[in-house]
């Protein structure tokens, strides 16, 4: 046995602040973890780290619950969950005294001969613990705690006269819920604490009781283990429990360990019993209230030496004797039995082929029994489990979501949902396990989800069928000598005295104007008073709901659902965004704090994943000189820039620099430099939202809808919104500036000096018509000319002649002088016409030809033999006719495709 003066033992009664004093402690040390025996309890002194710390630094390990951030300091776990060999300067296990434990106590043995911290070691129990700890330890410094109030015997009370505050015992289900019921007709209703609760669960029935909501709470022993509770009297309705094998009385120690959960800090506490309990003799009550009971002799000890070479090795490690007289062997523990029941199995043993797959079986037979349906429906599905993990190295994803989705159910009463919520533990369990799934992070969030719909679920069951709340408060208000009962129904209706007053919208009260100034004031004092309960209740959830519930507007407002929660306000970085918070004053700071922090980290992390991109590029220490400066550039305009405003910022970079710029997508185009990620619709929303709060705009833009090429112009839109949407303005509509860069490398091929038409692939591109383009041509800086011409058509496959054997003059419009024409050709059908369009740079002169004179060959460019502009394209023309075509660029001196002026200066070096 190890002896170190760095052990201490804080020991004592119920009430004497130990686990508060180990909290303390550790919080002075860099790193340290402590061991609690209750999820719930586990739970509450992490929530109580975090509120001092932050949960930047602050792990929960459970056996159905991980959080564990990056930069972790202190860990709060389960004692069964504690991981080992963590080298923390600080250790801790509270209620050590479980060390004599029939079921547990193993465990809380192991921890005491073993775990260790760095610098200080601490186990905090029950004064009986101390010779135990003494003889198997040796060198200790024991720390005797004093209970900080009173604690004394009441007798027996019926229920009907059970003062406020009081938390009634019982140790079956159908007990307690009788009993609540019984509250509920008499005194308005009661919370229901249970050890099977999920903490979301507890945690909203423990709030309840905690705000007054209702006065009296029905528990099981769950409340003996640490829970801190506002309880000035506790009642035994049952001085018997079941203990997993028999029907056992309670032990004077553990009867002194629930009776201790009255009287908090310095108000005294009165314990007694009820219903069909026999009351305490005078000696019982005697040690409950002067704390003095036997000393635990013996310790409950299992080997943790375990050997894994065969199955039956296993077994024998298991069942070894303790070789210490202190120490007595553990009885027989489920996941031994599982095992045993498992390794029986042929099927099972013809999957076991060495050492790794025997830990394998061990770390399966050690899932929990949540279910408690027979043990042998908790082998065959352990079973399942190891067939799978040995076939497939994986539990399958499908065969998983069929066993989630049965569960995933809120309809049903009060058993059906904790029946749910105890099958989800198993897969919350399972989840937890490392390289059990493909994909651990989903499975632990979609149980967790699951969980946490169940838990709200049986929630309001449990209070729908044993509370009253409007006897409640009417009782509360009658003894509190007032004359007013207030409530909020699930549509947010405030009702005082059943009539409706406000309404609850988020955290804000909006009273209803229909009451004099008078009546106003007292009612809202009343209502308010109502709704604190119900304030912290949404804070709560509100603060553990995910992000796919909470969503930004487009005029930078935060919902939750359809609730607006707050909104965004700019800060000098456009990118890191604050919140104000709708919350009304009267619902407190903790409250206010809670949605603040909330929808905060809502916003940092939307911002942080829909502009990554952006955001990596600006942390890219390699980029340098000026591309770095035309980064910084980029992040300031939010990922797009018209390239007219940089142009010389980009005629500065070489190509080195944007080469390591296109690195983070940046594409430098004809008209706009950009990062095309940053145009999807997401990203867009926010963008926009975003730069109208930089822009301090009354009202912000809205975002286009998504898919579409082009948009109509909105001429009231503030400067820059077109931009900020991803397109560019072009005349009366605007088109996205991707699609519009495509536009710009078709028409850096064609001849805009001497003129060019629109060809399919344009008109594809933008989903226009040919008018429609002709618009949007002149919208950038192009100018349409239209004209009329006749449309060709295709000749007959059987009179085509090669092009080549015919004169450019021959057609139907001449015949040889003296031919006979045909009959049918007398009447001459109406030639059909179309519209086409000469689209030019209009940034210089189209024509500076002189006109020509009379006799001079041809007609004018652009105009046809009747007169009309334009020229024939591919149809039938005079010889010498002048038509229109592209004409590719010289290869001598190729033009820099990124210059805005491309096209006019193609137009240039084709007037050469």
């Amino acid at each position: 046995m190890a002896n170190t003066p760095r052990i201490k033992a804080i020991l004592g009664p119920t009430n004497t602040g130990k686990t508060h004093y180990a909290i303390e402690r550790m919080l002075a040390h860099r790193t340290g973890i402590i061991g609690l025996p209750l999820r719930l309890l586990a739970r509450e002194v992490y929530d109580k780290i975090v509120a001092l710390r932050g949960p930047s630094v602050v792990a929960l390990v459970t056996g159905e619950e991980r959080i564990v951030p990056p930069r972790a300091q202190y860990w709060v776990c389960t004692v069964e969950a504690m991981p080992e060999g963590m080298g923390c300067d600080f250790l801790a296990v509270d209620e050590i005294q479980l060390c004599a434990d029939p079921e547990r106590g193993h465990i809380f043995t192991d921890r005491l001969l073993r775990a260790r911290g760095l610098h200080e070691t601490l186990f905090m129990g029950a004064d009986t613990m101390r010779g135990a700890i003494a003889d198997v330890l040796g060198n200790v410094d024991f720390i005797r705690r004093e209970r900080l109030s009173e604690l004394s015997y009441s007798g027996s009370r019926k229920i009907s006269r059970m003062p406020g505050r009081s938390a009634i015992v019982g140790f079956s289900v159908d007990s307690l819920y009788g009993i609540a019921e019984l509250l509920r007709r008499q005194k308005g209703g009661a919370a229901v604490v249970m050890g099977a609760l999920s903490p979301r669960t507890r945690n909203a029935q423990v709030e309840m009781y905690q705000n007054g909501d209702v006065d009296f709470l029905v528990a099981t022993d769950a409340i003996g283990m640490g829970l801190n509770l506002d309880v000035n009297h506790v009642a035994f309705s049952a001085t018997e429990k079941f203990d997993g094998r028999r029907m056992r009385s309670l032990m004077p120690n553990e009867l002194a360990q629930i009776a201790g959960r009255a009287g908090r800090h310095m108000s005294h506490g009165s314990f007694g019993v009820t219903g069909e309990a026999q009351p305490f003799d005078e000696g019982l009550a005697d040690a409950i209230m002067s704390h003095r009971f036997a000393p635990i002799k013996k310790l409950n000890w299992r080997n943790s030496r375990l050997e894994f070479g065969t199955s039956d090795a296993l077994i024998r490690s298991l069942e070894a004797a303790p070789t210490d007289e202190r120490l007595v062997k553990a009885r027989e523990a489920d996941d031994l039995g599982a095992l045993k029941s498992l390794a029986a199995m042929p099927v099972v043993l013809d999957k076991l082929r060495g050492a790794g797959d025997v830990k394998r079986l061990w770390d399966v037979c050690r899932i929990p029994d949540f279910r408690g349906i027979s043990h042998g429906e908790h082998t065959g599905l352990l079973e399942q489990i190891f067939g799978f993990l040995q076939e497939f190295n994986r539990v399958p994803d499908d065969w998983l979501a069929r066993q989630v989705k049965r569960i995933d159910r809120t309809d049903g009463d009060i058993d059906a949902l904790s029946k749910r919520l105890a099958f989800i533990r198993t897969w919350t369990y399972v989840s937890q396990r490392s390289g059990w799934l493909d994909d651990e992070i989903h499975w632990r969030e979609a149980t967790r989800a699951v969980e946490d719909r169940l838990s709200d679920a049986l929630h309001n069951a449990l209070t729908q069928r044993f509370v009253d709340r409007r006897t409640s408060v009417l009782l509360r208000r009658l003894k509190q000598k007032e004359g007013l009962v207030a409530d909020v129904n699930d549509k947010g209706e405030v009702l005082v005295e059943g009539e409706y007053v406000g309404r609850l919208e988020g955290f804000r009260f909006s009273q209803d104007k229909s009451e004099s100034s008078e009546e106003a004031k007292t009612l809202r004092a009343a209502s308010l008073q109502a709704l604190g309960p119900e304030f912290h209740l949404r804070a709560d959830r509100f603060y553990n709901a995910p992000d796919t519930e909470i969503d930004f507007t487009e005029q930078g407002g935060l919902m939750w659902g359809e609730l607006a929660l707050g909104k965004l306000v700019a800060t000098d970085d456009p990118l890191k965004p604050s919140v104000v918070a709708f919350v009304d004053e009267e619902a407190g700071p903790e409250v206010l704090q809670k949605v603040t922090r909330r929808l905060q980290h809502f916003i940092d992390r939307k911002v942080a994943t829909l502009f990554e991109p952006l955001l990596a590029m600006s942390r890219d220490e390699t980029l340098t000189g000026v591309a770095r400066g035309f980064a910084f550039r980029m992040v300031e305009e939010l990922g797009i820039i018209p390239r007219e405003r940089v142009a010389a910022e980009v005629k500065d970079l070489d190509q080195d620099a944007r080469g390591a710029l296109r690195k983070h997508g940046i594409r430098f185009g004809q008209f706009t430099i950009f990062m095309p990620l940053l145009l999807k619709p997401a990203p867009t929303r926010l963008r926009l939202v975003l730069w109208s709060l930089a822009k301090k705009l009354d009202e912000f833009p809205e975002s286009p809808p998504p898919g579409l090429v082009t948009i109509p112009v909105d001429a009231s839109a503030p400067e820059g919104a077109d931009t900020m949407s991803g397109y560019r303005n072009a005349g009366e509509r605007a088109i996205r500036i991707d699609m519009l860069e495509r536009l710009a490398d078709l028409l850096r091929t064609e001849n805009s000096r001497g003129g060019f038409e629109a060809n399919p692939d344009m008109l594809s591109i933008t989903g226009m018509t040919l008018e429609q383009f002709a618009k949007l041509m002149e919208g950038l800086g192009y100018k349409a000319e239209k004209g009329e011409r006749e449309k060709v058509k295709a000749a007959p496959a059987a009179d085509a002649k090669p092009a080549e054997d015919k004169p450019a003059e021959e057609g139907a419009e001449e015949s040889a002088p003296g031919e006979a024409q045909p009959e049918a050709a007398a009447v001459e059908a109406e030639p059909e016409m179309e519209v086409f369009y000469t689209f030019t740079w209009a940034a210089k002169p189209r024509n500076n030809r002189r006109p020509q004179r009379d006799g001079e060959r041809g007609k004018p460019q652009g105009r046809r033999n009747d007169g009309k502009r334009g020229g024939p394209k591919g149809g039938k023309a005079k010889q010498g006719a002048k038509t229109f075509q592209a004409r590719p660029p010289k290869r001598e001196k190729p033009i820099d495709p990124d210059n805005p002026f491309a096209a006019a200066l193609m137009g240039l070096k084709d007037k050469k």
